[in-house]
């Protein structure tokens, strides 16, 4: 199927450092009968042609119509049920993100998490902002994502479709990310180049430089790395470290909750604060920063490489943001959805081994 060549095509360039980390974002493509989507978990640079799962879009139409519980953790077992029924094919589970990426009438629909793009969903002043930046774009104030996400999104569509005889290319979602739709790849190509080149541009008016994608390295510390070790325990069985930069200081989004936790530990490296921190949080930090250093922690060396990343990407948003009034964290409701979500903890099962 050459659409599904196209797909692995567009998976590759769109799952580069500079649009995803991890087993973030999510693709896919369609004809009328089925949708070919990302599974959880794994990661877009990787993607091959049998991986992608396969659904039967009529079977979908049951998630659409389903009635489902109040109670979001039985609303959301009914919604992966529903979702597993209309599978036909493909390794794994598919993406969450699914029944969204069937909402649009576009064959390919493209999903990332671009710094520069955070900058911008993540800021205070982001909405007004994409208005004038972008003003064929359809911007969602947060929402969790999901079911929840994608009916919302869905009557959106409609509407804007009603409004301008068309469904929008670019879909921009506060404290999340970006979706591009389009029926060619080259349309893809082309949006998604749009978008960074205004973004840049926004950037530099603002007086506000991208910074770099890695953070400077540090050499070993071995006093502080065993005592991280030894007041973390296996939470800590291994280390990522780079030289200091400041931690956001709270959740940005969904990716940068579940590979880096909503909060870094600051201060110091005692039993008795790491104590207090768990007491606070419910869990140990994925993230220290300590002396001259910052540092995630895994157990596994893959999971602390992530949180180190995602921190990092968290800080670059941070700065960016301040092009567009600043970040605005998402609310203590909205963690803590993502930090109770069987989705979200399959999925990073899937991407770090642990």
């Amino acid at each position: 199927m050459n659409d599904l060549h196209t797909l692995v095509e567009l998976s590759h360039e769109f799952g580069t450092a500079d649009y995803v980390l991890g087993g973030g974002g999510n693709t896919s493509c369609k004809d009328a009968a089925t949708l070919w989507v990302k599974p959880s978990g794994t990661t877009l640079a990787e993607m091959t042609a049998n991986a992608f799962v396969t659904l039967d879009r009529a079977s979908m139409g049951a998630i659409y119509a389903a009635t489902p519980p109040a109670a979001p953790a039985a609303r959301e077992e009914l919604i992966k049920n529903l979702m597993a029924a209309a599978v036909r094919g493909g390794g794994g589970r598919p993406s969450v993100e699914a029944p969204l990426h069937n909402a649009f009438a576009a064959k390919f629909v493209v999903h990332t998490h671009p710094t520069a793009v955070n900058g911008l969903t993540c800021a205070r002043g982001g909405a007004a902002a994409a208005r004038k930046l972008f003003p064929d774009a359809l911007w969602v104030d947060y929402i969790d994502p999901g079911y929840t996400l994608c009916m919302d999104v869905r009557r959106r569509l409609a509407d804007y479709h009603a409004a301008h005889g068309k469904e929008p290319a670019l879909l921009l979602l506060k404290n999340h990310g970006i979706f591009v739709a389009a029926d060619t790849a080259a349309e893809i190509q082309s949006h998604y180049a749009r978008v960074m080149r205004t973004l840049a541009d926004a950037y530099r008016r603002a007086g506000v430089a991208l910074p770099p994608s890695q953070p400077p390295a540090a050499p070993a510390a071995l006093e502080a790395e065993n005592r991280i070790r030894a007041i973390f325990g296996p939470d800590a069985a291994f280390l990522s470290a780079s030289a200091r930069f400041v931690p956001a200081a709270g959740p940005l989004s969904p990716d940068h909750l579940v590979y880096a936790k909503a909060y870094p530990f600051r201060g110091e490296l005692t039993v008795a604060a790491a104590a207090e921190y768990r007491q606070t949080r419910g869990y140990a930090p994925k993230v220290v920063a300590a002396g001259e250093r910052v540092y995630g922690l895994g157990a596994s060396q893959k999971a602390a490489d992530l949180a180190r990343a995602l921190a990092w990407d968290a800080a670059r948003v941070v700065q960016l943001a301040e092009a567009f009034g600043g970040v605005e964290y998402m609310s203590d409701a909205a963690r803590a959805f993502i930090e109770n979500w069987e989705v979200e903890s399959y999925r990073q099962r899937q991407s770090v081994g642990g």
